[in-house]
């Protein structure tokens, strides 16, 4: 590799998936990193998340996959019931994520942050319980200064902070330009596992509607879903936690199924997570001195299933080009070269595989659950699987 990263540090913001990842391959390639996160500490826990296709290679080429193979939950069916609780069928998760038996790896979202973060926290800067509050790009450097009052100077400053990024907010503009809302907001809890579920997945459709319940593996907490279509974004919900269980509420008012003790459970918990659907569509990552990766450049969305996976490969590729190329310039611009075709492509899973789970009218529903009683195997098909390897995965420890 011809290294350029001599002397040249880097500011990363954003310690979930993105930036560890990051922030390993710089490290690896000579880089002085330091890593923000807005979190008191590393995020445990959480739902799973998918690792596929050109994602796990690139965990294997960070020596994670023994340790990732351990935390694998191991989902072995998805079943699917009609609006009255009837059974439709149950599946296999491939049929409906595209993903390979056997290789996929699936684990909780916070075991891969701590995986992530394992060899990097005696190597890099992590400040926690810290953002970025102004960024001043110098052309030379760029100056930062930090909600906790420090002021900080950098070569490169790189935001992995999320589809509601803050770094993207204060190089790029505000969020309305870039946000794409794929008519669809959540709510995500957990709830008591009274139904003794473990490695399975249940979910109840009305059109432009799902409740879900997810269990990783025998437990006495479940994690619970509720999905539904709605035209505009309830901006006002996102301030007030009462209005978003009222809002989530109003659209499951059915006394069949578990609906019911889903809708109770959404208001009592502690730990409700609610959002839209959304996707982030940006014409270029970087500015200047200030690059985008993760969910804050291309966030994917959940119905993609790929959004941890993009992410990991996304990382690859920045830190790969940073290190191949001396002009931070060149080096963004070959880094959304060689990643935004793959970006784009699993973007596209959303609009398309993505209303296998949410079919927004009743004949799609239809139609999807009579494509899960005739040919399961068929629903998927190879293009979700195609999406998932689109992308060349230079060798950067080797490249000349």
């Amino acid at each position: 590799m011809n290294n350029h990263s001599a002397n040249r540090k880097v500011l990363i913001s954003g310690a979930s998936i993105a930036g560890p990842a990051l922030a390993y391959w710089l490290d690896r390639y000579g880089f002085d990193v330091t890593i923000v996160e807005r979190s008191s500490a590393l995020r445990g826990g959480g739902y799973a998340v998918d690792i596929r296709g050109a994602a796990r290679e690139v965990v294997d080429r960070m020596g994670l996959l023994p340790r990732l193979r351990e935390a694998h939950v191991d989902t072995r069916r998805l079943s699917f019931v009609a609006a009255d609780g009837a059974p439709i069928c149950s599946v296999a998760p491939e049929t409906v994520t595209g993903g390979a038996a056997g290789l996929d790896l699936e684990v909780r979202r916070g075991d891969l942050a701590s995986a992530l973060y394992a060899p990097l926290r005696h190597r890099i800067e992590f400040l926690f319980g810290d953002s970025i509050a102004t960024l001043d790009d110098r052309a030379d450097r760029v100056d930062v200064t930090f909600d906790s009052g420090a002021h900080r100077t950098f070569d490169l400053v790189i935001g992995t902070d999320g589809l509601h990024s803050n770094t993207r907010g204060l190089v790029f503009g505000p969020e309305d330009a870039f946000h794409r809302y794929l008519g669809h907001v959540f709510a995500g809890f957990t709830l008591a596992n009274d139904l003794g579920i473990t490695h399975e997945a249940i979910t109840w459709n009305t059109p432009g509607r799902a409740a879900v319940l997810y269990a990783h593996e025998p437990a006495d907490r479940v994690h619970g879903f509720l999905v539904l279509k709605r035209e505009d974004i309830p901006f006002d919900a996102f301030r007030d936690p009462q209005a978003q269980r009222e809002l989530v509420a109003a659209a499951f008012p059915e006394h069949s199924w578990h609906i019911p003790r889903l809708v109770h459970a959404m208001r009592e918990a502690d730990d409700l997570f609610f959002d839209v659907v959304s996707q982030i569509h940006m014409p270029t990552w970087s500015r200047g001195r200030v690059a985008l990766a993760g969910d804050a450049a291309h966030a994917t969305s959940f119905l993609s299933g790929q959004g941890s996976s993009v992410s990991l490969v996304g990382a690859y590729l920045l830190a790969g080009e940073l290190a191949s190329h001396a002009d931070h310039t060149a080096a963004f611009a070959a880094y959304e070269r060689k990643a935004r075709p793959f970006v784009e492509r699993n973007q596209a899973l959303a609009t398309s595989g993505g209303t296998d789970l949410i079919p927004g009218t009743q004949d799609l529903l239809d139609a999807r659950n009579a494509a899960l009683r005739a040919a399961p195997a068929d629903l998927a098909g190879t293009g979700k699987r195609a999406a998932h390897n689109d992308v060349i995965l230079p060798d950067y420890d080797h490249a000349g």
